[in-house]
């Protein structure tokens, strides 16, 4: 069977066993038992073979690097979205400005137009011209128009003012806003570089390893998460968790089903590749509300539920720093994007250390 072919299926069979989590509540998710490691005696004659205590190292310094991977991404993704924010704050003044500039314009010229008919009513005395008039009544009902024009001339200077003082506003926050701005710049670049070099050491590190122990690696991978997920329903949580999907929530699972098997990758909100925040808040998005980017302003800005109470569709947040983010389907499962190398997963909600879980639409 070709590769293409074998892609295909082990695709299908993934959203299937996705799709069969969100319909079977009954029964709940835990990852197969994974195969006993292998000694390395049994796996190879070598006397260089690397034993699973040298791979378990390895695997606990995987996992840091790729935390702090995790970590910087967070930094670099809030510092994008700040830049963001800041750009578009700074259109907004631009056109505010531009609009200032223009009506200050027309006020100036309103302003030069009653200098210049003044002048041209030769500024004598009002004694004098009513003297010299030859109709007083129309004298008088002129002096009454001209008392409004007097009181209008203030006002148009008055609106003068404030919009210079709105002016110098506007350039002074534009100016902040551009300092923020390249203040964000030089923050995204740092956290790109934090977490183009996590990535680097984690992959060099992996490159050492022989295939076979490759393998034993992602054994004692799997045997990790397992582990985890097995204690996290040993304690009975499930039993208390009971909640239905709100209709939005339904959505949000739906799209993020559809995502699996796409690649991680940092910084990425879709719709190819995702990293753990860009899959929910895009999910979310796609459910007509709109949460923040990151994992850690999730945690921060969303309504936090406790676990007893969570339902599909809601975040659950991993590790003290809140630098992971998952969303749970039902039934002890998730869905997320996990690291560098691998692709979107449905996994055991309790293969991580859990932080608190969120919920978009409380």
């Amino acid at each position: 069977m070709g590769s293409g072919k074998r892609g295909l299926i082990t695709a299908a069979v993934t959203v299937v066993c996705a799709v069969t989590v969100l319909a079977a509540p009954g029964t709940a998710f835990a990852a197969p038992s994974p195969s006993p490691s292998t000694s390395p005696s049994s796996s190879s004659s070598s006397s260089t073979a690397v034993s699973n205590s040298d791979l378990e190292a390895v695997r606990q310094r995987l996992e840091k690097l790729y935390h702090a991977a995790a970590v910087a991404t967070d930094e670099y993704n809030a510092a994008e979205e700040a830049a963001e924010k800041q750009s578009a704050e700074i259109v907004a003044l631009a056109k505010r400005i531009v609009k200032g500039q223009e009506r200050l314009a027309a006020l100036k010229k309103r302003a030069g137009a009653a200098a210049a008919a003044q002048y041209r009513s030769g500024g004598l005395p009002d004694e004098a011209k009513l003297m010299l008039s030859d109709d007083p009544q129309a004298f008088l009902d002129g002096t009454g128009r001209v008392l409004q024009g007097q009181r209008a001339t203030k006002g148009l200077l008055a609106e003068m003012t404030r919009i210079q003082q709105d002016l110098e506003l506007y350039a002074k926050d534009a100016s902040a806003q551009w300092k923020k701005l390249e203040a964000g710049r030089k923050a995204k670049a740092a956290a790109q570089k934090k977490i183009e070099k996590q990535i680097k050491a984690a992959e060099q590190l992996e490159s050492r390893l022989e295939d076979e122990e490759k393998e034993r690696l992602a054994e004692l991978e799997k045997e990790a998460a397992y582990k985890a997920q097995t204690a996290w329903l040993d304690s009975g949580i499930l039993e208390d968790i009971k909640g239905e999907a709100s209709e939005q929530g339904r959505k949000a699972v739906e799209y993020a089903t559809e995502q699996l098997g796409k690649p991680y990758e940092w910084g990425a909100e879709g719709p190819k590749t995702y990293d753990c925040s860009g899959l929910t808040s895009q999910a979310w998005a796609s459910a007509g509300q709109g949460i923040p980017r990151t994992s850690q302003e999730q945690w921060k800005q969303l309504k936090r539920i406790d676990i007893e109470d969570m339902r599909p569709g809601d975040l659950i947040i991993y590790n003290g720093d809140a630098s992971h983010v998952a969303m749970y389907i039902g039934d002890g499962a998730i869905i997320h994007a996990p690291r560098p190398g691998r692709t979107v997963t449905v996994a055991g909600a309790g293969s991580m250390p859990i932080l608190g879980v969120v919920r978009p639409d409380a």
